[in-house]
């Protein structure tokens, strides 16, 4: 098995090879933080975190790096809108886009720099640009000449010739051709600033990633990923002047994932259709009680990382009682095994890796089992193999959690319990190479007593969401989560179930 990649660069699925054998180095295009993270932000960084993730499975030591744009047009216009420092509002925005980000289980980049803190870099890649004579200056704004750039189009399959100012291009009478972009901005009156050799201003958005993730993975490095809207001009860009810098290939691998839409239109601020994923947690008016956070990734990683997504509120339900079937077989291998548990539930998500599940075969040897399980953990590694397919990966998990329910109905004494529980351990594994399965893991039982104690309340909390008391609603929620209790509020009812969060995702 060998895993295949699709490259926007070349446009073909290329085998994986990175620059070090073990290791991948892996910058991901972050978020402008001037407004909350929006469901397509939550999907890129779903997919991110999910191809992150099966490397690690497949055996890579993986450094990630994703960062905030924290200075920008847009920022400095909204916080003027809104008649605060620009650093107030972008650091507001940081907390709740880590927020929303670790509620969907996203892992936090083991790199996360943020463009203001690399002004110094950002200069020095100027300079080398202006002294290799690809860049000059025009009245303390300096322009990178993308003419001088012969390789300029080969990302995105656009010729510069067919490119004309106003698409997406920036325009200013002063540039020598019209594709050229900034690198530097000479500061107006009340904007940020930083000196320069050039005068006080502050940093183009292109430049930025190029220093940033040059600066922490190598003037060359494997993967660079973010949304196919980034394409053209910002990778195209990127490329631009990181190559003409350095002379050396940037990137070896570009791969961008697609749209969230809403009907036929693209989900976007422009077209005021854009859901936030802090409504997905607090509610919607169609879903006032909010979503499970594992339904809604998996949910977002049930369509091809790049292809389009139409967004459906009522297919997160669906993905949540798919996901409920995988749980229900963990919670029962749990209960069946006891005090042995289930091999590597304890493991951090860095840990698990394809080995040691090839491993937990052994424990299925002479049992019809056996088969049935290697097919399905095949099944499932070729979907990822296969420039990370998800949904064929998720379709293997859910054949696999049939199988084993299947089984457990023929009894659970002696070896059959073992088999069982290394079944479950293979199930468990490979759903946690995706995030999912961390913590819906429900290992107990509900006593009687605790039962019927815990139902009335449910019931009073029902009662008062329908007086409309939200507050009182959510301080009965907020009691039987600090007991270890979660309701889930399903298209059939409430759902009671154990919180178990493990030490790390």
């Amino acid at each position: 098995m060998s895993l295949r990649i699709y490259n926007s660069l070349t446009r073909d699925k290329e085998l994986f090879a990175p620059l070090a054998a073990d290791e991948v180095r892996m910058y991901v295009c972050g978020v402008t933080v001037y407004d909350l993270a929006h469901v397509g932000h939550a999907r890129s960084a779903l997919v991110f975190d999910a191809i992150r993730r099966y490397l690690t499975f497949r055996g890579y030591r993986v450094r990630f790096v994703k960062n905030f744009t924290d200075i920008d047009d847009k920022i400095i216009a909204r916080a003027a809108e809104r008649g605060e420092p620009w650093g107030d509002l972008t650091q507001r925005y940081v907390e709740a886009y880590t927020a929303d980000m670790a509620w969907l289980g996203v892992a936090p980049p083991d790199v996360e720099p943020r463009a203001t803190d690399h002004i110094p870099e950002m200069i020095r890649l100027i300079e080398r640009l202006l002294a290799a004579g690809t860049a000059y200056v025009v009245d303390g704004d300096v322009y990178f000449a993308v003419r001088q750039f012969p390789a300029y189009g080969r990302l995105s399959g656009r010729d510069p010739d067919d490119l004309r100012a106003g698409a997406r291009v920036e325009v200013d009478e002063r540039k020598r051709d019209p594709l050229d972009f900034a690198l530097w901005k000479a500061s107006k009156p009340g904007e940020p600033a930083w000196p320069s050799p050039w005068g006080a201003g502050r940093p183009g958005w292109h430049i930025e990633c190029s220093a940033m993730s040059m600066g922490y993975l190598g003037e060359t490095f494997d993967v660079h990923g973010g949304g196919q809207d980034l394409i053209f001009p910002h990778h195209e860009n990127e490329v631009a002047q990181s190559e003409a810098a350095t002379g050396r290939p940037f990137v070896r691998y570009w791969i961008h994932n697609g749209f969230v839409q809403v009907g036929t239109e693209k989900m976007a601020k422009s077209l005021g259709n854009m859901l936030n994923v802090r409504e997905l947690r607090e509610g919607t008016p169609t879903h006032p009680g909010g979503f499970d956070r594992e339904a809604v990734r998996r949910y977002l990683l049930g369509t091809h990382y790049r292809g389009p997504l139409e967004f459906w509120e009522p297919r997160i339900g669906e993905n949540g009682r798919a996901l409920g079937r995988m749980q229900g077989v963990i919670g029962r291998a749990f209960r069946a095994a006891g005090d042995a548990g289930i091999p590597g539930a304890d493991l951090a998500w860095p840990e698990l890796r394809l080995s040691l599940v090839e491993a937990w075969l052994d424990g299925l040897t002479g049992d019809e089992l056996y088969d049935q399980v290697v097919t399905r953990m095949r099944q499932f590694v070729e979907a990822m193999d296969d420039d990370f397919n998800t949904p064929e990966a998720l379709g293997a998990l859910s054949e696999l959690a049939r199988v084993l329910n299947v089984y457990q109905e023929g009894g659970l004494a002696g070896p059959r319990l073992d088999r069982f529980r290394h079944g479950a351990a293979v199930l468990l594994a490979q759903a946690r190479s995706l995030g999912l399965l961390w913590s819906e893991v429900n290992p107990y039982e509900f006593t009687t007593e605790s039962l019927e104690e815990f139902r009335a309340l449910v019931e009073a909390r029902e009662a008062a969401r329908k007086r409309h008391d939200w507050k009182g609603a959510d301080e009965i929620r907020a009691e039987l989560s600090e007991r270890g209790v979660l309701v889930e509020d399903t298209p059939q009812g409430p759902r009671l179930r154990w919180k178990q969060e493990p030490a790390s995702r």
